[in-house]
């Protein structure tokens, strides 16, 4: 268990606790899938920011663990779906959902955790919360769809890919830290400012790793965002700063989305310095985030909240 889920550990288990009771149905299959991706683990970083900032802010009631679920749902939902656009076949070191059941049954179980999702948020009853839910998951689809239609476009800008990882990724992250402070009731700029944030460093940071994690850290196969013809960040900057022949090489590697010259296009990416620009953005980011919560006061949950904005990039240092 890392440090930021001992500071909530009574908070954490109670809301794993909801999440397996809410998989509860009548289908076996949904039970069966919904269970598998869940008790894959991960670090539940969105539901455990949830906890913190409605903590942060005060809040002292008991619906930031619905909160909390209602997130992680979410999120789950869309690996689900990430994973069969992706033709992905590992997610966290084992086997996805769609490479062992195959893919209809897991968009359709994905469908079933975002409506569970949202019959949670109804209970909940708080209009500005359902307001924000119901906006970032529409953001979330339109970056997976911008990101499906990008696949296999090397001439994709560094704005291109930072709005796509917004909305993919980090979108998430700033509603999770908002809805803490919609339940508090206030603080929710610098919540939001702090979300994004820590949600641009956290993607960023991964997709460094896809050039030099390790599988059993990383738990997906290194290479797989150039297999899907992905440009990410260290990519792009590669391309546009390691000559015109590096600049081929990975045009028609995404292009032809193949990894088969990965270790060629690995040591351009290495040798250009797209790995470390890379490491300074999403450092940039973490410092953002922690800037954000100048004004909160003093507590064991925001000194957790400056970790975690360490910890995003801590794979990559």
């Amino acid at each position: 268990m890392q440090i930021f889920h001992k500071v909530v550990e009574k908070e954490f288990a109670a809301v794993n606790a909801l999440v397996i009771s809410q998989l509860q149905s009548d289908i076996g299959l949904v039970e069966n899938i919904g269970h598998y991706i869940v008790d894959a683990g991960g670090k539940r970083l969105r539901p455990v920011i949830v906890l913190l900032s409605a903590l942060a802010n005060g809040y002292k009631g008991v619906e930031h663990l619905k909160m909390a679920a209602v997130v992680e749902f979410i999120h789950t939902a869309t690996l689900l779906h990430d994973d069969v656009v992706d033709v992905s076949t590992l997610r966290r070191g084992r086997e996805t959902a769609n490479a062992q059941w195959g893919n209809a049954p897991s968009v359709l179980v994905g469908d079933f955790l975002y409506s569970r999702a949202f019959q949670m948020l109804v209970q909940v009853a708080n209009m500005p919360i359902m307001g924000v839910m119901a906006d970032a998951t529409n953001v979330i689809s339109e970056g997976e769809v911008q990101q499906m239609a990008n696949a296999g476009n090397c001439d994709i800008t560094e704005d291109v890919y930072r709005q796509v990882i917004y909305r993919k990724t980090a979108r998430l992250f700033e509603a999770a830290a908002q809805v803490g402070a919609c339940l508090a009731g206030h603080n929710q700029e610098a919540m939001i400012a702090y979300g994004n944030h820590l949600g641009m460093a956290f993607q960023i940071a991964d997709d460094v790793l896809d050039y030099q994690g390790e599988l059993d850290k990383t738990g997906k196969n290194i290479g797989s965002d150039l297999a899907e013809g992905k440009m990410t960040l260290p990519l792009i900057f590669a391309r546009d700063n390691g000559g015109n022949k590096s600049s081929e090489m990975i045009c028609k590697a995404v292009t032809n989305q193949t990894s088969k010259d990965f270790n060629a296009i690995l040591d351009i990416v290495s040798a250009s310095g797209g790995l470390s620009y890379s490491y300074a953005q999403a450092k940039k980011e973490v410092e953002l985030a922690k800037k954000a919560l100048v004004n909160l006061p003093e507590t064991k949950y925001k000194q957790v909240m400056l970790d975690l904005a360490d910890f995003s990039i801590s794979r990559v240092s």
